[in-house]
């Protein structure tokens, strides 16, 4: 009963199009928000930030970005990582190369340039699709990792290749400690999920979906199918370069390629698949339960060491985690290939028509 609009009226054509147009829904949004921003900074741990919440937030991002892509725009993409290892070294060398730069703004240029990296790499999607666009992404993967590892001037010619990000100092505040990382990580993970929220409700965000649907039939309406899929492009590598950039200063210290590996790539893949596929919220559920599984599964091989003396070895519990994440995507594929938001969904579906049938 306390999901029912009932008594809730909608005098203007705003209101009915507002992003949260039920009361408690945006009840909910405000005490999650102050959930978030004020009860997780005072009460969490060190651990939690570092280990859960910041890489949590940070991939949400790169998998929002994603799922503009091939969620909303339906082009098929395997090169999330390397989009983010453009973003993360753009951003290293902009505060390397630009004295006084902000460092926000050098977060900012790092998405620019990965998402000129992203329209030059979409270009194939003018004339392919499906298997064969992903195909062409993968490539991507390669040879970004490969010319980052390559071309010294990117490393600023590290003998290793593994650099040191610079200090987070944004207005003079350094952000050194994992509650502050955690603040400026999620200050830019929610300006920017409001920003993609509002795109894909817009004119943009029609555009791309109805390309997804029929490129064809889009045309014939007065969409331009190019402009469309190249901005999907620009748009998704934007987000991931963002993400890449706070991967290396708030989350690994370093800047190094082979963080950026197709294995991140595919697990960005996985979130979207788990967390639902078109979908805003699909992103940070995806992401979620991606982050927590092996926390989860590595105490569940702890516990069984420790009550029922089983000494289960660690390359099991990794071979676990593989089987787990192949099992579930096999699962929501088949069951509900819309992921974790679709069920969310529903669930409020049913309570907003409860105790009645559905």
């Amino acid at each position: 009963m306390l999901y029912r609009e009932a008594g809730q009226f909608k005098t203007h054509y705003a209101a009915d199009s507002a992003i949260l147009p039920i009361r408690q829904d945006r009840i909910a949004m405000a005490a999650l928000l102050v959930v978030a921003f004020v009860a997780v900074p005072l009460l969490a741990s060190p651990y939690l930030f570092s280990a859960i919440l910041i890489p949590c937030l940070i991939l949400a991002l790169a998998a929002l970005g994603l799922n503009l892509l091939t969620g909303f725009a339906g082009q098929l993409s395997l090169g999330a990582a390397a989009f983010m290892a453009v973003g993360a070294f753009a951003s290293y060398n902009f505060v390397l190369r630009v004295p006084g730069i902000p460092l926000l703004a050098a977060f900012a240029c790092g998405g620019l340039m990965a998402a000129a990296v992203g329209i030059v790499f979409g270009l194939p999607s003018l004339r392919i699709r499906g298997f064969y666009l992903a195909v062409a992404t993968l490539a991507a993967q390669f040879f970004i990792i490969w010319c980052l590892t390559k071309f010294g001037w990117f490393t600023n010619y590290s003998s290793s290749g593994v650099i040191t990000a610079q200090k987070l100092v944004i207005l003079g505040y350094t952000f050194d400690t994992p509650r502050a990382k955690y603040l400026l990580v999620l200050g830019i993970v929610a300006v920017m999920a409001l920003a993609a929220k509002n795109m894909t409700r817009g004119n943009v965000g029609r555009q791309w979906m109805a390309v997804r649907d029929m490129d064809v039939a889009a045309e014939v309406i007065g969409i331009r199918p190019m402009r469309a899929k190249l901005l999907a492009f620009a748009v998704s590598s934007f987000y991931c370069g963002v993400a890449g950039a706070l991967y290396a200063y708030a989350y690994l210290g370093t800047v190094e390629p082979e963080a950026y590996s197709l294995d991140l790539s595919l697990r960005i893949l996985f979130m979207i698949i788990i967390g639902g596929v078109g979908t805003i919220l699909g992103a940070f559920l995806g992401s979620a339960f991606i982050v927590i599984l092996p926390i989860v599964l590595n105490m569940l091989v702890g516990f069984l060491d420790n009550t029922l003396h089983l000494n289960v070895a660690s390359s099991v519990a990794s071979n676990l985690e593989l089987m787990v994440f192949g099992g579930l995507i096999i699962f929501f594929l088949i069951v509900e290939p819309h992921g974790l938001a679709r069920l969310w969904q529903i669930a409020k579906e049913k309570l907003r028509l409860w105790p009645f049938p559905h």
